[in-house]
C-alpha cells in the first residue's frame, strides 16, 4: 500500500507535461521528419523528398511516422485529386513554432557530440 506522499509523487511523474509531450513525437525519425520540414525550400515536401533526405528511415517507418506527426497535429497532409495522386507535407503552426527548441537542441548536440558520443 502506498503512503499519501507516494501517491502525490506517482501522481505529479503521470502528469509531468514532458513524459507526454515526448511520448508523442519524441523518436529520431519524428524529429528528423520535422526538421527536414523546416529547412526545406517552400516549407512543403512529398514523401519521395523526404524518403532521399532520409535514407536511413525504412518507406514503412517514414509513413508511419508522418501518419503519428499528422496524428499529433504536428505535421498537415495534403492530397491532391490527381492521377496519380500526390500527396504534400509541411508543418502545421504547432509544428512551426516547435522549430525553435529543435533549432536550439540541434545546437546543443553539434556542440557536445564527442562528449555524449564517445561517452
Amino acid at each position: 500500500m502506498q503512503t499519501k506522499e507516494e501517491e502525490r509523487v506517482n501522481l505529479a511523474y503521470l502528469a509531468c507535461p514532458i513524459r507526454h509531450v515526448v511520448a508523442k513525437f519524441g523518436d529520431k525519425w519524428s524529429l528528423i521528419v520535422l526538421y527536414h520540414l523546416h529547412m526545406c525550400d517552400g516549407g512543403v515536401m512529398r514523401f519521395n523528398e523526404l524518403r532521399r533526405n532520409m535514407t536511413d528511415c525504412s518507406q514503412k517507418m517514414l509513413s508511419q511516422t508522418l501518419k503519428n506527426l499528422e496524428k499529433n497535429n504536428l505535421v498537415n497532409r495534403k492530397l491532391y485529386p490527381e492521377v496519380p495522386p500526390r500527396v504534400e507535407y509541411s508543418l502545421t503552426d504547432l509544428g512551426k513554432s516547435l522549430m525553435p527548441s529543435l533549432e536550439s537542441l540541434i545546437k546543443w548536440a553539434k556542440e557536445n557530440f564527442d562528449n555524449v558520443v564517445n561517452e
